[in-house]
């Protein structure tokens, strides 16, 4: 059954201006979740709604609304800065807010002058990492960068015989999450020189950005108790972008035969805002795996994934170097690619952690793996970019890069873009290399 409601229709506007704009990220249509303070302040932290270039201050919104009983018990948990308590409510709960926040921020809206003193500019606040993060599992459903990868080390045989029959994961490390804005420190680790007969312990040399989403989960399920594709959706929270910075030298070497974890595991970086599965909804797609390729289990398939198991989301990769920011030159863009690309659905993957009984919990954090295109110039790694190294990419300061270099900044950015359909963007996710400790 189609979700699609009155908080979809392209042409509502708001009542805050700057939400009208067509290059927003953040217009009515979108009301994603984060959790902020205003900049300089002690105060605790508190959720907040992105709407144009404000952020609505639900901990103030909640008391100066006016609200239905049953809207008002709701907010709550958001009033109290408690993202993840609000996460656990079941769908049609979380949904119920989305139309009452969408009615009260529409254009004409009798809440209109009791909420204007709940804003506040984004450029007078301070972001955090949106909920706490108990667990997070980094996938690896981009096919096109599993393919590119592969080639680099198995040229005969860029994908290994699982691939196409099991989303393929990794258990990361959620206290090293960072959210934009901040820096990242390149890592330490072993690592193995070309001809030598031991590891040396070094700064990282090739330091890489990797482009993903990462799904919060909402509800989650009890140890022992699989989550069926029919109820993915309803354990779905929202999607948010994701850098999962990649040392790839200390990973070559440490890679095997368990996986990644030191080069992995020192920074990810994800954006301030979560844009809910509601949002998302105009941007559904058929999703099928290619007819000679292995299809799905049965439990990692269903009418639903197949008639609109995708989405069709715009991803970006911008750089701008030191050089670049002390001349003041703009980020230069690195790829574009499209979401659509992926091997396995955000329900597969979700369905497929749970599977053995692995119990997820709300806020939990899983990230879909690096988001190339099918083209060469649509890597979303400098792995791929640079063939591993072999050939640099010329900046247009003239500036060459085959990894990252210190005070280099990623910037990651998305949008979801349809016809009949409002553009919704995620807001930048970005972090600026800092060189690493002292040995």
């Amino acid at each position: 059954m189609s979700l699609l409601d009155h908080t979809h229709n392209p042409a509502a506007q708001s009542w805050v201006a700057s939400a009208n704009a067509a290059d927003t990220d953040f217009p009515l249509q979108n009301l994603p979740y984060g959790l902020f303070r205003r900049a300089g302040s002690n105060e605790n932290a508190r959720v907040g709604i992105a709407i144009g270039d404000q952020i609505l201050d639900l901990h103030l919104a909640a008391s100066a609304g006016r609200w239905s009983s049953a809207v008002q018990v709701l907010l709550q948990p958001l009033a109290d800065g408690d993202l993840n308590s609000f996460m656990a409510q079941p769908a049609a709960q979380r949904r119920q807010v989305r139309h009452a926040l969408f009615d009260a921020l529409l254009a004409g809206s009798k809440q209109q002058s009791a909420l204007t003193v709940a804003l506040v500019p984004q450029a007078k606040a301070q972001m955090a990492v949106p909920c706490r993060i108990g667990d997070y599992t980094d996938f690896y459903t981009g096919i096109h960068h599993a393919t590119t990868v592969g080639k680099l080390f198995r040229p005969d045989n860029p994908l290994l015989p699982n691939y196409k029959w099991v989303p393929i994961g990794y258990h990361g490390r959620s206290s090293s999450i960072g959210v934009s804005g901040s820096t990242v420190r390149r890592p330490l680790g072993q690592l193995m020189p070309p001809g030598a007969e031991a590891p040396v312990r070094a700064a990282c040399k090739r330091l890489d950005h990797e482009l993903e989403l990462g799904l919060f989960v909402a509800g989650g399920n009890a140890l022992g108790e699989p989550i069926p594709m029919a109820e993915a959706d309803d354990h779905m929270f929202g999607v948010t972008l994701l850098n999962d910075w990649s040392a790839r030298d200390m990973q070559g070497w440490e890679y095997q035969p368990l996986g990644p974890f030191l080069a992995k595991n020192f920074a990810t970086t994800i954006s301030p805002w979560i844009v809910s599965m509601d949002a998302l909804e105009p941007f559904r797609s058929a999703f099928a795996h290619p007819a000679s390729d292995p299809q799905p289990l049965p439990y990692l398939d269903s009418d639903k994934n197949r008639g609109e198991g995708a989405y069709e989301i715009e991803l970006e990769v911008w750089l701008q170097t030191e050089t670049m920011r002390v001349a003041g030159e703009p980020a230069t863009r690195l790829m574009r690619s499209n979401f659509k690309h992926a091997y396995w659905t955000l329900a597969q993957m979700l369905t497929h952690h749970a599977s053995n009984g692995c119990n997820l919990q709300p806020g939990d954090l899983l990230g879909t793996g690096t988001q190339s295109g099918p083209e060469a110039n649509e890597g979303g790694s400098m792995l791929e970019l640079s063939l591993g190294g072999k050939q640099s990419l010329t900046l247009p300061n003239g500036e060459t890069r085959s990894f990252l270099a210190d005070g280099d900044c990623i910037s990651l950015r998305a949008y979801a873009l349809k016809e009949g359909a409002r553009r919704i963007g995620f807001g930048e996710c970005s972090a600026t290399i800092v060189p690493a400790p002292q040995l």
